[in-house]
């Protein structure tokens, strides 16, 4: 990466940054925050903001997290926030005078704290990557906010998975321990166990009348040598198996055919080179030992469940239009060293979609995060665009022109 000497990334870099830091400063900057921003936007405005509230599942157990956590907050001069999905704080709660600080920086009930909004900050940034996430002082991108340091984490569903929310923890210098992300975790799992809870005296029914509703299979494969594989029995028990590089292609074919697959079509799709079927009948009776007879069956080979999977999710999201959740959502090729011809296919066909859909959006911080991972940094088509994208005026152009620079002299 050549050296650039702007204002920009010396801020960057001068006291050094963590990684994960540095790439939510590119993301901020491409989607065109700047840093002398005072406030975030109000995208809840007070006439919709209760009926959101009201309507969202963690309206279930904020009580729980008021009183402890939100207690604690109030303690020690900070602020506890939980947001929505979107990054939208749907409840904000802490001593009344450090209240009236926050909503200097637009801290308040309403406004919106994802990247693209309010620049590097931790609600955003747990949104963004998925996992807790510290943010300390001066490493927020505008400069309004520096004076503040947050810890949060976010919230899931317990049964889907599906990302609810972020519960966070803002204020000062204090905050800056090992104990407070400790706190802020231990409450979100608190969080995610009350919900759990929830769900499970909703139904009024006694356990040996409900209805058994069959087995359910996730498969992970995106940026996954090895494939994890999910079983759900269908009666609340769950299990988790890492496959091996064989059986991991192996499901992601009969995945994505749900109607099922006949020996000679799984062979083509499987291996390079003609093979015999006595190699692939014992590959498949080895995965069936481990999956058992109820989940692999035979005459077609099929999964013998309801079947979601990474990529699906995926492909749905561009589907429906929504290709910064797309972006989100890819975590690298599926099962990138396979070599199966089907899952080579498979692959291709999944890049050339998310990379097809960033490159139509015109969107700078989708293009932003596609040109800094492993699979976009020598793509010349979208540095170009993205260079068109964020205009003459924003900071991450020198990088940019560098970068085509540099492709252009490889490429020469």
């Amino acid at each position: 990466m050549p050296a650039l000497k702007t204002r920009f990334t010396e801020e960057m870099t001068s006291d050094g940054m963590r990684a994960q830091v540095a790439e939510s400063w590119h993301r901020s900057a491409a989607a065109g925050v700047r840093a002398d921003d005072a406030e975030a936007p109000i995208t809840l405005p007070e006439d919709s903001l209760r009926g959101h509230r009201e309507a969202h599942p963690l309206a279930q157990v904020f009580p729980l997290l008021d009183d402890v956590l939100g207690q604690a907050a109030r303690d020690c001069d900070a602020v506890m926030a939980v947001s929505d999905a979107s990054a939208q704080l749907l409840w904000v709660c802490g001593h009344p005078q450090v209240l009236r600080k926050a909503e200097k920086i637009g801290f308040v009930e309403g406004s919106n704290w994802d990247e693209r909004f309010a620049g590097t900050n931790a609600p955003g940034m747990a949104l963004a990557l998925g996992h807790p996430v510290s943010i300390m002082g001066s490493e927020h991108f505008r400069h309004s906010v520096r004076s503040w340091s947050c810890a949060a984490s976010p919230i899931h569903d317990p049964t889907t998975g599906e990302l609810l929310g972020v519960l966070d923890v803002t204020g000062g210098d204090e905050l800056v321990v090992p104990q407070t992300m400790a706190m802020v975790r231990a409450a979100a799992r608190m969080a995610e166990t009350e919900l759990a809870h929830h769900k499970l005296t909703a139904s009024t029914a006694p356990p040996e009348v409900r209805r058994k509703s069959g087995f359910g299979l996730t498969i992970q494969g995106l940026g996954r040598n090895e494939a994890l594989l999910e079983i759900d029995d269908g009666s609340g028990r769950r299990s988790t198996l890492r496959l091996s590089p064989r059986h991991s292609e192996l499901v992601l074919l009969l995945g994505s055919a749900p109607r099922g697959l006949s020996g000679d079509e799984l062979a083509v799709l499987l291996y390079e080179e003609d093979n015999s079927g006595s190699t692939l009948r014992a590959e498949l009776n080895r995965l069936r030992n481990l999956l058992g007879d109820d989940l692999l069956a035979s005459r077609p080979y099929r999964l013998a469940a309801d079947v979601s999977a990474d990529w699906l999710a995926l492909e749905a999201r561009i589907v429906n239009g929504d290709v910064a959740g797309a972006v989100r959502a890819y975590r690298g090729p599926l099962l990138p060293r396979s070599t199966a011809p089907g899952v080579v296919r498979l692959r291709e066909g999944i890049d050339s979609t998310v990379r097809q859909a960033v490159l139509s959006s015109g969107v700078p911080d989708l293009m932003s995060t596609w040109t800094r991972s492993s699979w976009g940094t020598d793509d010349y088509d979208m540095w170009v665009a993205q260079r068109q994208a964020v205009g003459p005026h924003s900071p991450l152009l020198p990088l940019i022109t560098g970068q085509i620079d540099r492709l252009d002299r490889e490429l020469a």
